[in-house]
């Protein structure tokens, strides 16, 4: 009885073919393996094509300034008790005032870790992923401060996500 070789070793039928996936006497046909080829590249193809778009849209973050977008912030809505004499800066240390104050943080330390707003204390304070007591500014009847402000808009809250996640530079 006659066998085909190739990628695997079948019998031949009455027409002199392989019974295994069209496989010749003594001749493989390229067709099988050239259609997983392709679906790998189709494959390879879009996975590029994904991290070619993630990297666009994470690219298109607006960069975020301290002194334009972050500094007014705090002048607008901190300041009042963080200003290195209120009732926030005598409870916790934190004076807002400035940049290389800001970043020296509270009498426990650092606020900011650049690069990662999710593990900064300051962003974690200011999107209610803390204590209701200890949320700024303090809105809630529950809050350990006595003043009360105005919550952030989405959009100022984002501004300090960015300006973290960007490195929280002094620019």
């Amino acid at each position: 009885m006659t066998r085909c070789a190739g990628l695997f070793n079948g019998r031949v039928n009455d027409s002199g073919r392989c019974n295994d996936l069209g496989l010749y006497r003594n001749k493989v046909l390229q067709f099988p393996v050239t259609m997983e080829v392709n679906v790998m590249q189709t494959s390879l193809h879009r996975i590029l094509i994904a991290v070619f778009l993630v990297t666009i849209v994470a690219g298109c973050e607006k960069p975020v300034s301290f002194k334009k977008d972050i500094q007014p912030i705090l002048i607008n809505n901190c300041l009042q008790c963080h200003d290195g004499k209120g009732e926030g800066s005598v409870a916790s240390g934190l004076n807002l005032q400035t940049y290389d104050s800001l970043m020296k943080g509270t009498k426990i330390g650092p606020v900011v870790v650049p690069g990662s707003a999710v593990s900064s204390t300051l962003y974690r304070v200011l999107t209610d992923q803390v204590d209701p007591k200890i949320h700024m500014p303090p809105q809630d009847e529950v809050s350990l401060a006595k003043g009360r402000g105005e919550p952030l808009t989405a959009d100022q809250i984002k501004d300090f996500e960015l300006w973290i996640d960007q490195g929280a530079k002094h620019n």
